[in-house]
């Protein structure tokens, strides 16, 4: 059984630290010692440490609460359209990588998650290929990958304000994730030296067009299958984590996450009522820990793509998502929001800190304490390869 400890109290970083240490000259309220004390909670959350969870809570985002309650029941409303609605909004080219899915990704082994019903959309532009004036993307290559060129779909039919909603939020959450990928570039750079270009991880979220969001609705554990009971009986002890959302990776450069919400079958927002649901993350040392994002607070985590881009300097945790059990609230459902700040297609994938190599990347002690539905990191990627290679890789393996 894996050491599981109580929920950890993340390490966080104040929005407005985060603006200040974007500013280029230094305030007599913001100095060199407060720019330090930042860097350390970079390494601390994100380094290569055993005990780092590579997860980051941003505290006090202005707007978030109200952005947040006005988007998360609309997860609720969504997964309970009728099904001729839903269907307007199902893009079965793109691989269900646009619009509503639910059902189709195979995150633990074989079995298809049904716990969660997600919609898909990029927040910063509804069609790559008509709102960019400078696209130079073959056509070919556009059609071979409708997984990233394919456009938004809105169910604006049936929910009106979901589109400015989901907008709104997802732009919010890149807008925080452009100024922690300040100081997340700055710890390499003061990690590994002059060898680190010193703007990777923000140039990629501040100039890449293939940013993604992800709306969910957890469905309520006693609507769902025995599919999950056949989990908690499986061989491997992670599985006890793992009913509402299994183990995996982000492969992205940074994901964003709001915190969730819980409704009951009336819609109305009520406690969590299981202490022990939520988010899990397993530690490079094999801990399993509970993770809570205090309030009003936007979560980040590193994904494998900034993993590899630092040579394992930062790298990416396993996470999975345990479902509320409770005989006295049932019909519980959670919902939540994450964004995926990645590369253009053709974005390298390669390292950029000289003297790092593929070993550095994911340390096979590292390997030894991944669950067993995570695939490494040597099994998908291999250098030259570009970002859609990659992702289509990961892909491959989860759907």
């Amino acid at each position: 059984m894996p050491e599981t400890k109580e929920k950890s109290q993340l390490v966080s970083i104040s929005y407005s630290d985060l603006v200040r240490f974007a500013e280029t000259t230094h305030s007599s309220s913001f100095t060199e010692k407060d720019r330090l004390l930042v860097l350390e909670k970079i390494g601390l959350a994100f380094g290569s440490g055993d005990d780092c969870l590579g997860i980051l809570a941003v505290t006090d985002v202005p707007d978030l609460d109200q952005y947040r309650q006005t988007l998360l029941p609309l997860a609720q409303t969504l997964a309970t359209l009728p099904t001729s609605d839903l269907e307007k909004v199902i893009d079965y080219k793109s691989g269900f990588q646009s619009g509503w899915s639910h059902g189709k990704e195979k995150v633990e082994g074989d079995k298809f998650d049904t716990g969660k019903g997600s919609f898909y959309a990029n927040p910063l532009m509804d069609d790559i290929t008509k709102d960019l004036k400078d696209q130079t993307v073959d056509k070919q290559i556009i059609e071979e990958n409708p997984a990233f060129f394919a456009p938004n779909v809105w169910p604006t039919e049936s929910i009106p304000a979901f589109e400015s909603a989901f907008k709104d939020l997802g732009q919010l959450v890149v807008q925080v994730g452009r100024l922690l990928a300040r100081p997340c570039d700055a710890y390499v750079k003061k990690t590994c030296g002059e060898t680190y270009r010193s703007d990777k991880l923000f140039s990629v979220i501040n100039e890449s067009r293939f940013c993604k969001a992800r709306l969910l609705h957890y469905f309520a554990m006693d609507t769902l299958t025995n599919d999950n009971d056949e989990k908690q009986e499986s061989t491997s002890q992670d599985t006890d984590f793992s009913d509402w959302c299994g183990w995996h990776n982000d492969h992205g450069s940074l994901t964003g996450l709001v915190p969730a919400i819980f409704l009951d079958a009336d819609g109305n927002q009520v406690n969590c009522p299981d202490n022990e649901a939520g988010l899990y993350i397993k530690s490079r040392s094999g801990s399993v820990v509970h993770a809570s994002l205090p309030p009003g607070s936007l979560g980040f985590q590193i994904g494998e793509t900034s993993q590899i881009h630092t040579g394992g300097v930062l790298q990416a945790t396993p996470h999975a998502v345990r479902g509320v059990r409770s005989s006295t609230s049932p019909r519980i459902t959670r919902e939540s929001f994450a964004v995926f700040m990645e590369p253009d297609f053709f974005g390298d994938m390669d390292i950029h800190v000289a003297g790092k190599t593929v070993e550095d990347t994911q340390r096979r002690e590292a390997e030894k304490h991944l669950p067993a539905t995570v695939r490494t990191l040597r099994s998908r990627w291999k250098p030259g390869m570009n970002f859609g290679e990659f992702s289509n890789a990961t892909f491959a393996a989860f759907y």
